[in-house]
């Protein structure tokens, strides 16, 4: 019988701003770290496969399912979660507060997800159709809000931004 040797390696990454690092085993997946080492629970274990959205994070700017993105892949990149985006003293943010405001959550599960999603969204600074806003948000499963709560909330912080509204 074989013996299988753990291998780790050391990631250096900034988190939320801050400069951070991490040994972990090459096999684990970027929400194990982020959850386990970081403490970061608003990062959600759902399907663990990449197709429910709970799990996602920005990384670079770029939303991605952290579930199936390894940790080590992290080095030298900014990985973005929810508590990230809360101000000095933990007040929301733009899209935080719209999601408040249209009653965009229910259960809660999956609104970091998608709330991380709207911020890759917003900070395009484009204009998007609701169509074009459906099909971005189409990678987050919800079981409770039927959706349009959450595109209400996008649109209307996309287009407070743009200043339309």
């Amino acid at each position: 019988m074989e013996k299988h040797e753990m291998q780790y390696q050391t990631v250096h990454f900034n988190l939320n701003g801050k400069d951070v690092e991490r040994t972990v085993d090459v096999r684990a997946s970027l929400t194990d770290m982020l959850r386990n080492d970081f403490r970061m629970t608003s990062v959600k274990k759902g399907c663990e496969v990449g197709e429910c959205g709970a799990c996602n994070v920005l990384i670079d700017g770029e939303a991605f399912n952290s579930c199936i993105y390894l940790a080590v892949w992290a080095e030298g990149k900014r990985v973005r979660t929810l508590e990230g985006l809360l101000g000095p003293n933990g007040e929301l943010s733009d899209i935080q507060e719209a999601f408040v405001e249209e009653a965009a959550i229910q259960c809660g599960f999956c609104t970091p997800g998608f709330i991380l999603t709207a911020v890759e969204i917003l900070e395009s600074g484009r204009d998007y159709t609701d169509d074009e806003l459906r099909k971005l948000l189409s990678g987050h499963l919800c079981r409770c809000t039927g959706y349009e709560n959450i595109l209400r909330a996008v649109r209307k912080t996309m287009n407070r931004r743009l200043g339309k509204a």
